[in-house]
């Protein structure tokens, strides 16, 4: 059909004009008012709209002004689109929910093992094969009589008329039925889809890798004073702190006391015991730094910390005195120097450890015990003591996972003390580096023993009690008073991009070192004071230094740490300080320095100042922060001084050693505030001096005046590119409203409006292209920079409208709340304080910064009376009321006096800007037109235009913009894609994305010719290329993203009528057109045009018609060079049915029918592609059935070849079941030459079809299907056929196989598993599915069982769970199926033609019964097939003969169903073809015959057939028989009750063969057995021989096969002649005797014979000249197999006169090239071949039933030992009896019965050879003719007169046993009965002769061996002459040939032993001379020896051998009175 159809004007790779949609809609108003199909017509009146939705605060008090604390996001019915509609495996789940369980046979199956046993009884007991003599009908009557029917079904009987039939059948069908297929359907496997789009996080404040640490106690050896402690985190490789310090305070109530004086009481705040630390970068390189202090007092640190060391916690009575005299000095000290601390010790430990290895910690220096808190119930300590080398847990730099280890308890026990002149951070880095070697200097160091407990842990998700760094509470803090938890502040190691969204202003101080060598006077116990001061008079100090532990929560001043006696210390205190919102000139740092003295002394002051210096807080309006090296002033500064620096000299000051730098100190802001960054700090202060109006701008050293304000703006604005990084993504919120405002609101300079749109536009571009650039792992699978999105999403506001109220963003959502009315009034906060004057609170202070430095965010402007005449931007004072409610349209018309529309701006500098700018535009073009959508959806939204037509939405000159920008981008992605593949990549998603956006608001109609103009570009371009398919992907890319739009089916008017053609068409009148778009009446349109893709329906159906465009165009096998697309294109039409199919706003049948009316084509489609289809019936041939299905029938070629079909396939006729269904030769004569689609793509397209088929109005359907050609319909029966083997079950075993192998190992076996799952249905698959997550972001812990704890029954709970969808699938797609072929017959019906498709119908029906499917589906199934046969009976059994067999064999093995329901319905099909075959011709012969052959071959092969189920069926047909009033009268009942008694014998004697399943000799003996009793049924014994090749075949025995197919060949051969007398045919079994002697047993003379021209019989096609050649053929490759190429000449000899006859060269070729191939293997096998290996075997004991007493050859495969037949045997036996009841006896003597036990079974095994009498030898020349037609054998047994074996020679007598088979091997079976045995008894001097006979016969060959062989030689050389030998040729003569015997009968014997011994030294002299030849000089002593005893052996012999006996030369009668009879023939 496709590019055929009349209809065609534009061709399909060409776009049409689309429909204008809103025209249509306006032209074609709806005619009903509601209803479901009512909401297809138009989008939902709250499509889109905006919702304000607040921002999350973590703190219980915000740092901001509330209103500050909202996002707007923009609400679409998004979540319906296939984009944000994934198909995710929970949706999936829950959509299965509720779905029935369907039962299956295959499933219901018994499992092996108690199949097993039962198998094992059977085998049990006694293994008579004649039990029930054949023909006992009284006992088979007997049976069945008392067996029990299956349930009947009720009216069955009545004669109803066809339609009630069908109606009734269409009901049952319909009821119950899964409503959504899809959901049975995993989606196809592809990458994350490209149409989806994630909706980005809210913006948030960033946290790395949490860690809770809790300090639980620290305890010394003494306690004699308190002692303060800090924790922080630092980076050895970074050299860097990486956290601010944790302070904590482990003292008893009782040391805390001894401060009394000096700690004001404690803020809760500062008693912390536990913080969370945050680190983003973890590594192996982080440490946790332990710092103590204690009160200062007199002495250096090490003089402090000695009694730690010496005294121990043991010896505290000893030491009592000396230790209350140090408590007495601690507490002096405490009183005098309580706010002075001293340095005292520190320790580390490397955290790294503590995650990485779960207790096997190796700690260096710092002896650490670790309790780990298991995750199970045990805690285990383990103490390390051992200080081994760290390098094994810290190699490289690996990533480090702080979120999942097990919480661990440490100890530490040694800190080191503090040295004085090392405390700087530099010296500890140094410190950690050497910590971790092993030999660390710090080992040799005297420790300080304590015990410090820490908890370690990873942070919880949600701790309650928490503070943060500004120590807010941070929510669920439920009580006050409990201690709190600090949440620690990071000091990331490297940078972090993440935007600010909290408020926070923090300032951190460091002294660092002091340098007083210089300094004159006495200055050595120093401490520095330091204060944040807002003016310069002391009592300026703020109070915002936070405390340290257990003291108020802010102070004025902070002291650091005395250093004893020491001018020049360093410093390492960090000082935190909470900045003030707004810095005036007059904050600074002031540092004083103090002289501590520690001794009391008469009027010395406890400190003395010794010198001041301070650091001004903003220079130029930015803040100081960085290293400073500070002069010190010796004497207080002066006045005025805070607004200077110290390096400025002060005149009349005196500064430490001449003003030079002594002081250094670093300071370090962490502040949202303060940008710390001069590019963007002048940006910023040049747009809040437009806003404030304020000029001159002072900015650094420069003052810019009003006029330069414009120069400088735009200088400030390009210079933004210079800023780093990090600061740019701290502020990117800011900057971007900020250059966004610029656009939207041109500022007002010098009275001049300026335009900055391309600055802004330009900046905006770099600035994204820098975060694309720099931060590529931020980003989605479409390059969207995830800052940016949740920027746009979130964050942006067009024009700042709605003020700082909100943050304006975008989602879409599918329910707007009824309680929010927004469209008729707006609420608008005005509350936003006067900024001047003293900030009163932190929430005052943050509003007045924010709103100097952020948008101006107030509505406050728009009031009630107008705009007043503000400056740019600025903030009249607000109104009285806090908040007004203004009309909207008022408040619209002021706001747009004054502003530009940002999208409208935006759309023009994109078109106009060129060069570098359009370049970096390009490259994010996704970021401006979700920034264009967001502002086009405000305008609208804020304008109340979402109600105004579409068409007047948007100015004209805007809408220009628009197509020049999207053509000119598509201009871009046409000419660019070779070059900048991934550019165009994102550029073209970027633009479908767009336009997606667009058809949700603007003119739909003016979209789609956007869309149209793409496409057109596109199609241009496409002709000139040679390799089309990147572009055409990316064309299928853009068309999938718009096609996710969530009104698709609205898009595409699913309720229109598809307006006629521009070809007058009689049939089409113009008004329908006119008519209601609803009219469900189809008969005024052309069916076609609904079903084809003609240009009315690619017109209307604009998007569907392109989607189906593109499937046409990509499958088409004429396609050049898209095959690579098939799977993508495939995905996007599966993609888009599945997502309708789970839409709620679909699910009412009427509406889904609109629906598939969208895909009618693709039915069309979908029969184009028959060809290239993934052929799934394949799969059962080659591979057999999955292996959990029965393997059923024929449906497992290679093993079981079967009844006609196989027949047909011998034949070589064309097989519907095995190949391709027949009508596929229609579709491509040539065969399939097209590229074949994947089994994954086919499996998809078919779920398509069947979703279409399942949802499509079926009287369209059927009109269509009524215009359709014979050959079209029939390539739609080949769709279906192929869609039942694609979903058929496969069962519960095929999940469990794949599921241990899931267990087996990871990720990389997931492609085999899936084939595996599959059974190669498809390559990735439901498992796949199960593998993604929501947005395939987790993967399903399915695929990784190695991190979930494998657990039996989640596992089985998954298998069942997969089984019930698998098995549901299965039902629906056969039901559907079922549906569709209902459908076609009605148009048969109604046609009253084209009856030849029914046979097409019947076959799809037969093929579906055969595959494994459900009890329901069964049910329908039989139904629909027992309506079919009743409209159409001559149909089966007169033209689709063969259909009929195949029904017959496809009833019977539903009949052994082990499923109830299955048998009754089978049953009742099975009963009324046998009725409506009688009612026909009077007799039901050919039903009867086809039931008899299929019941054969059925048990013949099918491995779990159930005969007990089939006796119930058997008798339920019976019952009808009998119930059946109508034909009681008649011969009915009668046959069938023969028929059903027959089949019952038939099964009796199958089931014997099932007890011998295991027992292969048996099992073939009772198939010969039963292949017999058919001797008058040709037909039968054809199916039985066939069934015993096919047994042979799967034990690869070939010969044997190879026989029952000669014997299959030979009886065709037989009633061939006696049918037709043709000259080359065979004239009967007797042309096959050379293949075999046996063949003769096929001829067809007995008196009971068949006439083959009756009806019923011999009408397989077997019976034919054909079926003969094929089992010729057959017979011939397997004689190959089996290497007896002298075989195949035989059978070709046969074949050749019936080839020529037919004059069919090409056939004569190839028999004659198989002739040459099998000669030249006679030829170059010889001597190298091998048949087979024979052995007597006798049973003995009553346990072997028949067998007893039985005599058997057996043929076994080539080089068999005896030891394995034995092993075989006994094992065989031992496992059907019992090990301990069978007995192998172990000689070959004739077994005496009364010797026996008879409770036992004895076998005997002998090794036989053949034999042969010396005239056949002349005949058997050859190794094949020795080993071919072979019936007797011989073996031989020692004995002794007196019953020993073995003698001494004289008494030596040997026993020769000659057995007689009663056919020649190879025969049709490897064991055959001995029908005749011969013994012969050798007296010990013939023993004698035979023995002399075979060693001269082996030095012969030796000799005479070519080429030589001198070891062999030597060998045999060795046991003729060499001495030792035992019984050698010396003693031999010496015993026989010493003395004349006394008998004259022994005279010949004598004689003849002499001549043997005369032969003997002849050969070994010959022997010798050879060996002599051969040797080399190291072996001529050994040949020496030789020839002695040769010599010697020679000389013994001569007088023996020289004795002649005179009687035989004289008394010539003598001669014959010697032995009577030849005995063993004799060789010289």
């Amino acid at each position: 059909m496709r590019g055929k159809s009349r209809l065609y004007f534009v061709p399909l790779t060409e776009a049409v004009d689309p429909v204008d949609l809103e025209d249509y809609l306006i032209t074609h108003p709806l005619t009903m008012d509601s209803g479901p199909l009512r909401d297809l017509l138009e989008f939902p009146p709250d499509d889109i709209e905006v919702v304000y939705s607040p921002r999350e605060c973590r703190t219980l008090v915000s740092a901001k002004d509330k209103n500050y604390l909202k996002y707007s996001v923009l609400n679409r019915y998004h979540k319906l689109g296939t984009g944000f509609n994934p198909n995710t495996l929970d949706k999936q789940k829950e959509r299965q929910k509720g779905l029935p369980k369907q039962i299956f046979e295959s499933d219901e199956a018994p499992d092996g093992n108690s199949y097993q046993d039962e198998q094992d009884d059977l085998k049990r007991r006694s293994m008579s094969i004649d039990d029930t003599p054949r023909g006992s009908w009284a006992c088979s009557i007997f049976d069945l009589k008392n067996s029990l029917p299956d349930a009947l079904l009720p009216n069955l009987l009545d004669r109803t008329p066809n339609e009630e039939i069908d109606h009734q059948n269409d009901d049952q069908r319909k009821s119950n039925r899964h409503k959504e297929l899809f959901a049975l359907h995993p989606a196809p496997d592809e990458e994350e889809p490209i149409e989806r789009l994630c909706v980005p996080e809210v913006p948030k404040e960033h946290f790395g890798q949490r860690l809770l640490v809790k300090c639980l106690s620290l305890k010394f050896e003494i306690e004699i004073e308190p002692i303060f402690a800090s924790l922080a985190l630092y980076d050895v490789k970074e050299k860097k702190k990486i956290s601010e310090n944790f302070y904590f305070d482990l003292n008893s109530e009782q040391m805390k006391g001894m401060l009394r004086p000096h700690v004001p009481p404690a803020a809760i705040t500062t008693l912390a015991r536990s913080a969370i630390f945050s680190i983003t970068y973890p590594s192996q390189d982080v440490f946790l730094v332990i710092k103590l202090e204690k009160v200062l007092q007199q002495g250096d640190i090490g003089e402090c910390a000695e009694p730690y060391m010496i005294f121990k916690e043991a010896d505290a009575a000893k030491n009592k005195e000396k230790l209350e005299k140090l408590k007495s000095q601690a507490e002096q000290f405490c009183q005098r120097l309580g706010k002075y601390r001293m340095p005292f010790a520190w320790t580390a430990i490397h955290l790294m450890n503590i995650v990485s290895s779960a207790g096997s910690l190796e700690r260096d220096s710092t002896e650490v015990e670790i309790e780990r808190k298991g995750s199970w119930s045990e805690r285990r300590n383990s103490s390390i003591v051992g200080r081994r080398s760290l390098e094994r847990t810290t190699s490289g730099d690996e990533t480090c996972n702080l979120t999942s280890f097990r919480p661990a308890t440490l100890t530490v026990t040694n800190f080191f003390k503090q040295e004085g002149d090392r405390l700087s951070d530099e010296d500890l880095y140094k410190f950690l580096a050497d910590m971790r070697r092993p030999s660390s200097v710090l080992r040799r160091l005297r420790p300080i023993t304590a015990q410090l407990k820490i908890d370690i842990s990873p942070a919880p998700e949600n701790p309650h009690y928490c503070l943060t760094p500004e120590l807010l509470q941070v929510k669920l803090y439920p009580d006050s008073r409990v201690r709190p938890t600090r949440e620690i502040l990071e000091f990331p190691a490297r940078d972090v991009y993440i935007p600010n969204t909290t408020y926070r202003n923090l300032l951190y101080v460091y002294p660092q070192s002091l340098n007083f060598a210089n300094r004159q006077g006495s200055a050595r116990n120093i401490t520095v004071k330091v204060q944040f001061m807002y003016g310069e008079d002391p009592s300026n100090a703020m109070p915002v230094i936070f405390g340290k532990s257990s003291c108020p929560e802010f102070s004025k001043e902070a002291y650091t740490a005395v250093v004893y006696h020491n001018r020049s210390p360093d410093f390492h205190e960090e000082i935190k300080i909470k900045l003030p919102a707004t810095l005036t000139d007059h904050h600074h740092l002031l540092f004083t320095f103090y002289h501590v003295s520690c001794q009391q002394k008469q009027n010395t002051p406890l400190e003395t100042p010794v010198g001041y210096t301070w650091i001004p807080m903003l220079q130029n309006g930015r803040l100081k922060t960085g290293q400073f090296c500070l002069p010190v002033s010796l004497e207080k500064p002066p006045q005025a001084y805070s607004v200077l620096s110290p390096e400025v000299p002060l005149p009349g000051m005196k500064w430490v050693d001449n003003h030079k730098g002594v002081f250094n100190v670093e300071v370090v802001a962490v502040s949202s505030i303060h940008t710390q960054d001069p590019y963007l700090d002048k940006f910023f202060a040049l747009v809040h001096a437009l806003d404030e109006h304020m000029f001159p701008v002072r900015i650094g050293d420069m003052r810019i005046m009003e006029n330069n304000l414009e120069n400088e703006l735009k200088s400030s604005i390009s210079a933004l590119n210079s800023s780093q990084l990090e600061p740019v993504v701290r502020f990117l919120h800011l900057l971007l409203d900020k250059l966004i405002l610029l656009v939207v609101r041109p500022p007002v300079i010098a009275g001049q409006i300026v335009n900055l749109g391309q600055a802004s536009f330009e900046a905006m571009a770099s600035i994204i292209n820098r975060l694309h650039k720099n931060l590529e792992g931020n980003q989605d699978q479409h390059g969207r920079n995830n800052l940016l999105t949740s920027y746009i999403y979130y964050v942006f506001r067009p024009g700042g409208l709605g003020g700082s109220v909100h943050y304006a963003t975008m989602a879409r959502s599918a329910v707007r709340p009824a309680s929010l009315n927004l469209n008729r009034s707006r609420s608008l906060s005005n509350s936003n304080p006067d900024i001047s004057g003293t900030p009163t609170s932190p929430d005052d202070e943050v509003r007045s910064i924010i709103g100097s430095k952020g948008l101006d965010r107030s509505n406050s402007w728009v009031n009630t009376g107008g705009p007043k005449a503000a400056p740019w931007g600025s903030n009249p004072s607000p109104s009285a009321e806090s908040t007004q409610v203004v009309s909207t349209l008022e408040f619209w018309f002021f706001c747009f006096c004054f502003l530009l529309l940002f999208h409208e701006e935006l759309a023009l500098q994109w078109v106009v800007c060129s060069g570098s700018v359009r370049e970096a535009a390009l490259q994010q073009a996704w970021f401006f037109f979700e920034l264009m959508v967001k502002s086009m959806v405000h305008h609208l939204y804020f304008a109340d235009k979402l109600d105004a037509p579409r068409k007047n939405r948007f100015p004209e000159r805007f809408m220009d913009d628009i197509c020049a920008l999207v053509s000119t981008i598509a201009n871009d992605i046409v000419s660019r894609f070779q070059k900048d593949t991934e550019m165009i990549e994102r550029l073209n998603t970027s633009l479908a994305f767009f336009l997606n956006d667009l058809l949700s608001i603007m003119d739909r109609g003016f979209v789609f010719s956007l869309i149209k103009a793409c496409y057109k570009q596109v199609s241009s371009k496409l002709y000139s290329l040679p390799n089309p398919s990147i572009l055409v992907s990316l064309r299928l890319d853009f068309l999938r993203i718009i096609c996710s739009h969530e009104h698709y089916v609205t898009l595409n008017l699913p309720c229109s009528l598809l307006t006629p053609p521009a070809s007058p068409s009689p049939s089409v009148s113009s008004a329908t057109s006119q008519s209601s778009g609803f009219s469900t009446n189809v008969q005024d349109q052309k069916i076609a045009n609904m079903f084809e893709l003609s240009v009315p329906f690619r017109q209307q159906h604009y998007l569907a018609g392109l989607v189906l465009t593109e499937l046409a165009v990509i499958l088409d096998p004429d396609a050049e060079g898209l095959f690579g697309l098939h799977k993508k294109v495939i995905n996007m039409v599966h993609n888009l049915l599945s997502s309708h199919d789970s839409d709620p706003r679909y699910s009412d049948p009427q509406v889904k029918a609109r629906v598939a009316m969208l895909y009618l084509p693709l039915i069309g489609v979908i029969m184009e592609t028959v060809p290239q289809l993934y052929d799934f019936t394949e799969t059962h041939n080659q591979r057999g059935r999955p292996s959990c299905v029965t393997i059923d029938d024929y449906e497992s070629e290679g093993g079981s070849m079967i009844s006609q079909t196989v027949a047909m396939a011998i034949a070589g006729t064309s097989v519907p079941q095995l190949t391709r269904p027949s009508s596929f030769l229609l579709t491509s004569t040539t065969g399939r030459q097209h590229s074949t689609f994947s089994a994954e793509s086919s499996r998809s397209l078919l779920i398509c079809l069947l979703w279409v088929l399942r949802n499509a109005d079926e009287s369209v359907l059927q009109k269509w299907f009524t215009d359709l050609s014979v050959l079209q319909l029939n390539r739609l029966l080949d769709l279906l056929y192929l869609c039942v083997s694609c979903f058929e079950y496969k069962g519960k075993k095929v999940f469990e196989r794949m599921n241990s192998l899931t267990f087996k190992k990871s990720k990389d076996m997931r492609a085999k598993l899936e084939e595996a799952i599959l059974g190669s249905i498809g390559a990735r698959q439901e498992m796949v599915r199960r593998s993604r997550g929501a947005f395939g972001s987790q993967e399903n812990l399915r695929w990784r069982k190695d991190m979930t704890h494998w657990r039996q029954n989640t596992e089985k709970a998954e298998i069942e769970h997969e089984a019930l969808i698998d098995g549901n699938l299965a039902t629906e797609a056969n039901l559907i199926i079922l549906d569709t072929l209902e459908i076609v017959v009605q148009t048969v019906s109604v046609t009253e033609s084209k009856e030849s498709i029914l046979g097409g119908v019947l076959k799809v029906l037969l093929h579906s019964m055969a595959c494994n499917q459900s009890a329901l589906y069964l049910q329908h199934c039989f139904a629909t097939q027992r309506a079919l046969v009743s409209k159409f009976p001559e149909l089966l059994f007169e033209e689709e003969t063969e259909q009929c067999a195949d029904l017959c064999l496809r009833l019977l093995r539903h009949c052994s169903s082990s499923i109830s329901t299955i048998r009754s319905h089978a049953s009742a099909s099975l009963y009324l073809l046998m009725r409506q075959n009688f009612e026909i011709g009077n007799n039901f012969a050919r039903v009867k015959m086809q039931v008899t052959m299929s019941l054969s071959s059925l048990v013949g092969t099918s491995q779990n057939f159930n005969e007990e189920f089939l006796r119930r069926s058997l008798k339920t047909i019976l019952t009808y028989a009998e119930e059946d009033l109508e034909l009681r009268e008649t011969t009915f009942p009668d046959q069938v009750q023969d028929l059903v008694f027959n089949l019952h014998m038939i099964l009796s004697d199958t089931v014997k063969m099932k007890e011998h399943q295991e027992d292969p000799e048996m099992l073939i003996d009772l198939m010969y057995r039963i292949a017999k009793g058919y001797q008058t049924s040709p037909d039968l014994r054809l199916t039985w021989l066939q069934n015993m090749a096919g047994k042979h075949s799967e034990r690869s025995n070939h010969a044997e096969s190879a026989q029952c197919l000669v014997h299959s060949a030979a009886l065709v051969a037989e009633y061939l002649s006696m049918l037709e007398d043709r000259k080359y045919l065979p004239v009967g079994c007797v042309t096959f005797q050379n293949i075999s002697s046996n063949v003769l047993e096929e001829s067809a003379v007995s008196d009971d014979v068949v006439s083959p021209d009756e009806e019923g019989i011999c009408s397989g096609k077997y019976f034919t000249e054909a079926g003969l050649v094929g089992l010729l053929e057959q017979a011939a490759a397997s004689f190959s197999m089996a290497g007896m190429y002298e075989a195949v000449n035989e059978v070709y000899k046969v074949l050749i006169p019936i080839h020529e006859a037919n004059r069919d060269a090409k056939k004569l070729s190839t028999i004659h090239g198989k002739l040459q191939e099998a000669f030249s293997k006679i030829v170059h096998q010889d001597g190298k071949r091998m048949f087979g290996t024979y052995f007597r075997v006798g049973f003995y004991g009553t346990k072997f039933g028949d067998l007893d007493e039985q005599e058997f050859v057996y043929k076994e495969p080539a080089i068999t030992k005896l030891a394995e037949i034995s092993h075989r045997l006994e094992g065989f036996y031992g496992e059907r009896f019992g090990e301990d009841v069978v007995e192998v006896i172990k000689d070959s003597n004739p077994v005496d019965k009364c010797k026996l036990d008879p409770n036992k079974a004895y076998i005997q095994i002998t090794y036989v050879e053949p034999y042969f009498d010396t005239y056949e030898m002349k005949d058997r020349i050859t190794y094949f003719d020795k080993n071919y037609n072979l019936r007797r054998f011989m073996y031989c047994t020692p004995f002794t007169l007196d019953g020993r074996a073995h003698g001494e020679l004289h008494e030596q007598f040997k026993r020769k046993t000659i057995l007689t088979t009663s056919h020649a091997f190879p025969y049709i079976k490897t064991r055959i009965n001995v029908s005749h045995k011969e013994e012969i008894i050798l007296t010990p001097i013939e023993v004698a002769i035979e023995d002399m006979q075979k060693k001269t016969q082996e030095l012969a060959f030796a000799t005479h061996q070519d080429p030589a062989d001198p070891k062999m030689l030597q060998m045999v050389l060795q046991g003729s002459v060499g001495t030792t030998v035992n019984q050698g040729p010396l003693e031999v003569a010496q015993v026989f040939l010493s003395e004349i015997p006394n008998d004259p009968k022994l005279f010949r014997h004598h004689n003849k032993l002499r001549l043997c011994f005369k032969d003997f030294t002849k050969r070994c002299e010959d022997a010798l001379r050879k060996n002599k030849s051969l040797i080399g000089p190291d072996q001529k002593e050994y040949q020496r020896e030789l020839e002695r005893n040769y010599h010697r052996l020679k000389e013994a012999l001569q007088p023996l051998i020289n004795r002649k006996i005179p009687q035989l030369y004289k008394a010539p009668n003598l001669l014959n009175a010697s032995s009577k009879r030849a005995t063993v023939p004799f060789i010289i």
